[in-house]
């Protein structure tokens, strides 16, 4: 494992890989800042106050076991008080074959992590390809590779048309095809919904998925290119039983608290590493994959 400040300059074989399924490695997480008033947890839509002792701990835990699996751990943070959300390295830019994408969220108060991310990228040589800029928002879980050359992503209240136009003009001149698929309302703009709340690939063409949220024409294209599903139960939906991060095919990472899910991955022919995510994920509803941001997919 190492800080931002220690990580190597990347090598143009130590960056890219437009997959979310191939072996992972090299990842970078942000260490969880600090409360800066103790009060603005409402404000990010947490249930709870945040621990911040907790949350430290658990992060440790969580680098020591990717490092466990073999995982590069780029450690960045942690960030200055208040940018509680900033801990969600997936959201702020994306990874591709012609560098990262910085992108824009939707959310306003992670707007400065857009910067943190830019400068992470300096550090470590790795070029910019391109960036979404206002009046376009899109937020990394939103974005899902369905195999090299096709990524989706999700047009909800985090990832508008603008930012979609945006996006797809980046990256098509590098052969890239995006496909919009329409999120639905849930439980309205005051809560996240990701297109990747509700899907998560843990090997090629075979994804962990929630279809009550999953709209007719997104489940008939993945059925159409091959896609077969794990199935998460209503009860777990809540409890990250969608967010899902392969480390490699049928190798993954998930959070505490779905019991039925990890049966379901494991009778699939999963190998299923758990983490406690008690303040980090429950408390500010973000699993694995919200948490890393891979640099690097073999």
């Amino acid at each position: 494992m190492a800080s931002l400040t220690e990580a190597p300059v990347a090598t143009a074989r130590e960056w890219g890989g437009q997959s979310m399924s191939a072996p992972l490695r090299r990842v970078m997480v942000r260490r969880p800042a600090a409360p800066a008033t103790g009060a603005e947890y409402g404000d990010f839509g947490y249930p709870t106050p945040v621990d911040h002792d907790r949350a430290e701990r658990e992060h440790e835990a969580f680098r020591a076991l990717l490092t466990d699996a073999g995982v590069e751990v780029i450690d960045a943070g942690p960030d200055d008080a208040g940018l509680l959300d900033a801990i969600f390295a997936y959201d702020p830019s994306l990874m591709t074959d012609a560098g990262a994408v910085l992108l824009r969220p939707g959310k306003a108060l992670r707007l400065p992590e857009v910067g943190l991310h830019e400068q992470a990228y300096e550090a470590l040589g790795i070029p910019i390809a391109g960036r979404i800029e206002a009046p376009g928002t899109v937020e990394g879980g939103d974005t899902l590779w369905l195999d090299a050359r096709t990524l989706a992503v999700g047009r909800g209240y985090r990832t508008n048309d603008e930012g979609i136009r945006a996006l797809r003009a980046i990256l098509e001149p590098h052969g890239v095809a995006v496909l919009t698929v329409d999120l639905p309302h849930w439980r309205g703009p005051g809560e996240c919904l990701h297109l990747m709340s509700f899907i998560s690939p843990v090997a090629e063409r075979l994804a962990a998925v929630y279809l009550p949220l999953m709209s007719v024409p997104f489940v008939e294209e993945l059925r159409r290119r091959g896609w077969s599903f794990i199935e998460v139960p209503d009860e777990e939906f809540d409890r990250h039983g969608c967010n899902v991060l392969a480390l490699a095919p049928m190798r993954v990472l998930v959070c505490d608290g779905a019991p039925v899910t990890r049966g379901l991955l494991e009778a699939a022919g999963c190998d299923v590493v758990v983490y406690t995510g008690d303040e980090i994920s429950h408390n500010r509803a973000g699993g694995p994959t919200c948490l890393t941001r891979p640099i690097h997919r073999e």
